[in-house]
């Protein structure tokens, strides 16, 4: 783990009682991409005995909201971020751990230099959920936004 890697980690799992609650287990964040990971919990498997769909949501969520953190962190006192919307598409039974790869759909400066001008810039994080054997299982885009600090 780096120390950025580790400071998101600590930060997020200090203030998101979820990633508490599932496990959730950083292993990469960096200011254009973060790879979480769901351990294989029996207390969250749904009815065929895989991660319920509702625990893959709050590991993808979060997995963007990594990479939101990694990217903008440094300029929380002028902006907070939000997410706007999530779509997920489950495309196949997991089993097993999973990692989430959320990625920034928009390069950060183009971001920053949009809330500079005045705006309210959003921008879509693109997550792709996987099993163990690189097989995707579901993908989810979140569009988040950086709300200005008034």
């Amino acid at each position: 783990m780096t120390d950025s890697t580790t400071s998101v980690a600590d930060l997020l799992t200090a203030m998101v009682p979820m990633v508490r609650t599932l496990n959730l287990e950083y292993l990469e964040t960096a200011a254009d991409r973060a790879v979480l990971r769901l351990p294989d919990q029996p207390a969250y498997h749904n009815h065929v005995g895989g991660p319920h769909a509702g625990a893959m949501f709050t590991l993808a969520e979060s997995a963007s909201g990594a990479v939101v953190l990694a990217a903008f962190g440094e300029h929380l006192r002028r902006a907070v971020p939000l997410p706007v919307t999530a779509e997920i598409h489950y495309r196949k039974l997991a089993r097993g751990p999973v990692t989430a790869t959320a990625t920034l759909g928009r390069p950060a400066a183009e971001v920053l230099a949009e809330l500079e001008a005045g705006g309210r810039p959003e921008f879509p994080v693109a997550v792709a959920i996987q099993r163990e054997d690189g097989a995707v299982t579901g993908e989810m885009t979140v569009v988040w936004t950086l709300r200005p600090n008034d």
